[in-house]
């Protein structure tokens, strides 16, 4: 297990990986006189370098054209959410009507909300993970408050039951059934952001829709980082931001999907010019007729700007393709694992899980010492220029994102921290 921790292993690993030309596609910050070790495209991913040629296009069709951009030359500007259409859903397992990119994530969510939580008198709840990622819960309960119904009595918030703040599939399961009858929409993450643990969608979506209830997944965590095949897993609807793993920059505009099953639903929405059918929609007219499938929950028209870095990143999953991507992620966690185990098991602790189909890119950690000597190995890495992030009260995350990172990388992490500690 030595020849783990040494330079000429972490290297051979990478020089055989059939993705390290990706990482090239990439502007990687650099820490004094060298690239840092980059952990957290969890929190905000990497600029592609293809992302600058899309907003000069912008900028300079927007120049030379003006008004006449939307409907003139390459890549108008009045379809131009329609060229994220087909890449999106393959990215995400669904079929291009279920998916659309627009807004941010949590005016999606209460979008969606506004369509898909419709409490009646015996179902009111809304289910949640405890611990849920504070936007999340501060749309639900503000969703519930605007039908005057009282969070204390109609938000569920199911306690993890394993060690690190984990849930156990048995757990979900219960609480689900236990609250069966007065369930009207489950939300749940498809990778907890705290812990890094991801769920069995699927599953899920089955034992809510045998309970009678809804199902809606905040992806945030999940999209370009798992499988998620969300066609065939079946939610309802699901939300997802795209600056995390899909590296379309800070603020980028989010992304939705609404199950084919619902492309033509008669559920309430809150509508808007964009989302009105676009064979009537320069008619003016008074009604409003919805586009089938996502796109009919669009309200304005969309910041091209905003698309044009997607449209980068997008390009690079096209090529790299998400099982590859999948594949490289198992490793680089694999081997950020092992070094942890064989050289930092005494101080560190692994709360993520792990079984691989429980986790994407992200290890969140946990220093046995307690939040001071978390914070201290935190800022000690960040002085090496390995660069994770901290969520409160004491977890430390790490995420190789497989389009950049490499072993070389992780192996730093490991070797930061082993100095830490021999230095206490």
């Amino acid at each position: 297990m030595i020849e783990l921790f040494t330079l000429d292993h972490a290297r051979a690993r990478d020089t055989a990986c059939p993705l390290k030309a990706f990482r090239d596609e990439f502007w990687i910050p650099r820490h004094e006189d060298r690239e840092q070790a980059y952990f957290v495209g969890n929190s905000l991913g990497l600029q592609p370098k293809g992302a600058r040629a899309h907003v000069e296009e912008v900028l300079d069709k927007w120049r030379h054209e003006a008004v006449e951009g939307h409907f003139t030359g390459q890549a108008q500007w009045m379809p131009y959410h329609e060229l994220l259409r087909e890449p999106l859903a393959e990215i995400v397992g669904a079929k291009p009507v279920e998916v659309v990119a627009m807004n941010s994530l949590t005016a999606n969510l209460h979008l969606m909300m506004v369509s898909f939580y419709q409490p009646t008198i015996e179902r009111t709840a809304i289910m949640v993970e405890a611990g849920s990622f504070p936007s999340d819960r501060y749309a639900v309960e503000s969703q519930l408050k605007h039908r005057g119904l009282p969070p204390d009595m109609t938000l569920i918030e199911v306690e993890p039951d394993l060690p690190g703040g984990v849930f156990s599939e048995a757990a979900i399961e219960r609480a689900i059934r236990d609250n069966a009858k007065r369930l009207a929409l489950i939300l749940w993450p498809g990778v907890q952001y705290r812990t890094g643990q991801a769920f069995d969608l699927a599953r899920i979506t089955e034992l809510g829709h045998e309970a009678g209830a809804i199902v809606g997944f905040d992806l945030a965590h999940a999209v370009g980082n798992l499988d998620l095949n969300l066609h065939e897993a079946g939610p309802d609807f699901a939300v997802w931001c795209h600056y995390k793993y899909m590296n379309a920059g800070p603020g980028a505009v989010a992304g939705c999907f609404v199950h084919e099953r619902h492309a033509h639903t008669q559920r309430p929405r809150f509508a808007g010019w964009w989302g009105n059918d676009p064979s009537v929609r320069f008619r003016m007219g008074p009604s409003f007729n919805p586009t089938p499938g996502a796109d009919g929950w669009q309200l304005s028209n969309p910041p091209i700007l905003g698309l044009a870095p997607l449209r980068a990143s997008v390009e690079l999953f096209q090529r790299a393709t998400l099982p590859a991507l999948r594949e490289k992620s198992v490793r680089l966690t694999g081997y950020l694992e092992q070094l942890i185990d064989t050289h930092l098991a005494t101080a560190i602790d692994i709360v993520t899980p792990r079984d691989v189909a429980q986790r994407g890119a992200q290890l969140s950690l946990r220093v046995r010492d307690g939040r001071d000597a978390g914070r201290s190995l935190f800022e000690f890495l960040q002085s090496r220029g390995v660069l994770g992030d901290w969520r409160e009260p004491d977890v430390i995350r790490i995420s190789p994102a497989p389009l950049y990172n490499n072993h070389e990388d992780v192996l730093r992490f490991a070797q930061a921290a082993k100095e830490w500690m021999d230095g206490r």
